[in-house]
Protein backbone atom coordinates (compact mmCIF):
# COMPACT_ATOMS: atom_id res chain seq x y z
CA UNK A 1 0.00 0.00 0.00
CA UNK A 2 2.90 2.32 1.06
CA UNK A 3 4.53 1.76 -2.39
CA UNK A 4 1.02 2.95 -4.40
CA UNK A 5 0.83 5.75 -2.02
CA UNK A 6 4.48 6.97 -3.08
CA UNK A 7 4.22 6.19 -6.55
CA UNK A 8 1.44 8.41 -7.09
CA UNK A 9 3.12 11.01 -5.07
CA UNK A 10 5.48 10.75 -7.33
CA UNK A 11 3.51 10.61 -10.30
CA UNK A 12 1.48 13.68 -9.27
CA UNK A 13 4.89 15.74 -8.54
CA UNK A 14 6.06 14.89 -11.99
CA UNK A 15 3.15 16.08 -13.92
CA UNK A 16 4.09 19.72 -13.88
CA UNK A 17 7.14 18.76 -15.62
CA UNK A 18 6.15 16.72 -18.09
CA UNK A 19 3.16 19.33 -19.13
CA UNK A 20 5.57 22.00 -19.68
CA UNK A 21 7.67 19.30 -22.27
CA UNK A 22 4.19 18.21 -24.21
CA UNK A 23 2.90 21.04 -25.02
CA UNK A 24 6.32 22.22 -26.98
CA UNK A 25 6.11 18.45 -28.06
CA UNK A 26 2.98 18.85 -29.51
CA UNK A 27 3.36 21.98 -31.20
CA UNK A 28 0.69 23.20 -28.63
CA UNK A 29 2.51 25.88 -27.51
CA UNK A 30 3.31 26.92 -30.97
CA UNK A 31 -0.27 27.25 -32.19
CA UNK A 32 -0.78 29.40 -29.52
CA UNK A 33 2.08 31.31 -29.33
CA UNK A 34 3.21 30.74 -25.65
CA UNK A 35 7.13 30.88 -25.50
CA UNK A 36 8.34 27.42 -24.47
CA UNK A 37 10.47 26.84 -21.17
CA UNK A 38 14.10 27.04 -20.93
CA UNK A 39 14.91 23.23 -21.09
CA UNK A 40 12.48 22.81 -23.80
CA UNK A 41 14.12 25.81 -25.75
CA UNK A 42 17.99 24.86 -25.01
CA UNK A 43 16.72 21.09 -26.28
CA UNK A 44 15.29 22.13 -29.14
CA UNK A 45 17.89 24.49 -30.24
CA UNK A 46 20.29 22.13 -29.73
CA UNK A 47 18.77 19.00 -31.30
CA UNK A 48 17.83 21.52 -34.43
CA UNK A 49 21.96 22.80 -34.97
CA UNK A 50 22.93 18.97 -34.37
CA UNK A 51 20.06 17.92 -36.98
CA UNK A 52 21.19 21.16 -39.49
CA UNK A 53 24.97 20.35 -39.12
CA UNK A 54 24.84 16.06 -39.96
CA UNK A 55 21.91 17.06 -42.89
CA UNK A 56 23.80 19.76 -44.20
CA UNK A 57 27.57 17.43 -43.83
CA UNK A 58 25.18 14.97 -46.38
CA UNK A 59 24.08 17.83 -48.59
CA UNK A 60 27.71 19.34 -48.83
CA UNK A 61 28.82 16.11 -49.75
CA UNK A 62 25.85 14.65 -52.50
CA UNK A 63 24.17 18.00 -53.36
CA UNK A 64 23.93 20.22 -56.47
CA UNK A 65 26.70 22.95 -55.84
CA UNK A 66 23.90 25.48 -55.29
CA UNK A 67 23.10 23.57 -52.18
CA UNK A 68 26.42 22.46 -51.46
CA UNK A 69 27.19 26.47 -50.58
CA UNK A 70 24.01 26.46 -48.87
CA UNK A 71 25.10 23.31 -46.38
CA UNK A 72 28.17 24.41 -46.01
CA UNK A 73 27.10 28.15 -44.77
CA UNK A 74 23.90 26.47 -42.54
CA UNK A 75 27.24 24.27 -40.79
CA UNK A 76 28.96 27.10 -40.04
CA UNK A 77 26.29 29.67 -38.94
CA UNK A 78 24.66 26.73 -36.89
CA UNK A 79 28.38 25.08 -35.24
CA UNK A 80 28.02 29.17 -34.19
CA UNK A 81 24.71 28.95 -32.45
CA UNK A 82 26.13 25.56 -31.27
CA UNK A 83 28.93 27.21 -29.16
CA UNK A 84 26.95 30.35 -28.31
CA UNK A 85 24.03 28.06 -26.68
CA UNK A 86 26.84 25.99 -24.93
CA UNK A 87 28.83 28.64 -23.74
CA UNK A 88 25.57 30.53 -21.84
CA UNK A 89 24.91 27.26 -20.61
CA UNK A 90 28.03 26.72 -19.20
CA UNK A 91 29.06 29.72 -17.58
CA UNK A 92 25.46 29.36 -15.41
CA UNK A 93 23.63 31.85 -16.81
CA UNK A 94 21.41 29.45 -18.26
CA UNK A 95 20.09 26.61 -16.31
CA UNK A 96 19.49 23.44 -18.79
CA UNK A 97 20.44 20.39 -19.37
CA UNK A 98 22.73 19.96 -23.30
CA UNK A 99 21.36 16.80 -25.28
CA UNK A 100 24.88 14.75 -26.35
CA UNK A 101 22.32 13.43 -29.84
CA UNK A 102 19.61 13.30 -31.31
CA UNK A 103 16.34 12.64 -30.71
CA UNK A 104 14.27 9.80 -32.34
CA UNK A 105 12.51 12.36 -34.62
CA UNK A 106 15.53 14.29 -36.35
CA UNK A 107 17.65 11.01 -35.78
CA UNK A 108 14.87 9.00 -38.38
CA UNK A 109 15.03 12.27 -40.45
CA UNK A 110 18.44 12.04 -40.84
CA UNK A 111 18.26 8.78 -41.49
CA UNK A 112 15.69 8.72 -44.39
CA UNK A 113 17.92 11.68 -45.56
CA UNK A 114 21.14 9.48 -45.75
CA UNK A 115 19.20 6.68 -47.87
CA UNK A 116 18.53 9.00 -50.67
CA UNK A 117 20.48 9.94 -53.69
CA UNK A 118 20.65 12.15 -56.62
CA UNK A 119 17.14 14.30 -56.73
CA UNK A 120 15.32 12.72 -54.34
CA UNK A 121 18.30 13.08 -52.03
CA UNK A 122 18.53 17.17 -52.66
CA UNK A 123 14.41 17.66 -52.74
CA UNK A 124 13.95 16.50 -49.53
CA UNK A 125 17.16 17.76 -47.97
CA UNK A 126 15.68 21.35 -49.83
CA UNK A 127 12.00 20.56 -47.82
CA UNK A 128 13.67 19.85 -44.76
CA UNK A 129 15.37 23.03 -44.31
CA UNK A 130 12.17 24.81 -45.59
CA UNK A 131 10.35 23.01 -42.45
CA UNK A 132 12.90 23.18 -39.89
CA UNK A 133 14.04 27.02 -40.00
CA UNK A 134 10.16 27.88 -39.95
CA UNK A 135 10.48 25.94 -37.00
CA UNK A 136 13.33 27.33 -35.65
CA UNK A 137 12.07 30.96 -36.37
CA UNK A 138 8.85 30.41 -34.48
CA UNK A 139 11.02 29.19 -31.81
CA UNK A 140 13.17 31.66 -31.70
CA UNK A 141 10.36 34.69 -31.67
CA UNK A 142 8.11 32.82 -28.99
CA UNK A 143 11.33 32.40 -26.54
CA UNK A 144 12.48 35.97 -27.39
CA UNK A 145 9.25 37.78 -27.26
CA UNK A 146 8.29 35.87 -23.92
CA UNK A 147 11.09 33.80 -22.57
CA UNK A 148 11.98 33.18 -19.00
CA UNK A 149 15.54 33.48 -18.90
CA UNK A 150 16.43 37.26 -19.51
CA UNK A 151 20.28 35.76 -21.09
CA UNK A 152 18.58 33.70 -23.21
CA UNK A 153 15.69 35.47 -24.48
CA UNK A 154 18.62 38.17 -25.27
CA UNK A 155 20.42 35.79 -27.08
CA UNK A 156 17.02 34.28 -29.19
CA UNK A 157 16.26 37.97 -30.24
CA UNK A 158 19.45 38.47 -31.31
CA UNK A 159 19.48 34.95 -33.68
CA UNK A 160 16.30 35.02 -35.09
CA UNK A 161 17.17 37.33 -37.99
CA UNK A 162 20.21 35.37 -39.22
CA UNK A 163 17.50 32.48 -39.15
CA UNK A 164 15.01 33.99 -40.93
CA UNK A 165 17.69 34.75 -43.69
CA UNK A 166 18.72 30.85 -43.43
CA UNK A 167 14.13 30.86 -44.15
CA UNK A 168 14.66 32.77 -47.02
CA UNK A 169 17.80 31.23 -48.46
CA UNK A 170 16.04 27.76 -47.91
CA UNK A 171 13.18 28.78 -49.62
CA UNK A 172 14.73 30.37 -52.96
CA UNK A 173 17.01 27.19 -52.77
CA UNK A 174 13.55 25.01 -52.43
CA UNK A 175 12.34 26.93 -56.10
Amino acid sequence: MKLHVLVAAGLFAATPVLAQSIGEKTGVNSLIGIAPKTADFVKEVAVSDMFEIKSSELAAERADEATKTFAKQMIADHRKTSGELKGLVESGKVQAALPAELDSAHQKKLDTLAGLKGGDFTKQYHSDQVKAHKDAVDLFKRYGDGGENADLKAWAAKTRPALEGHLKMAEDLDK
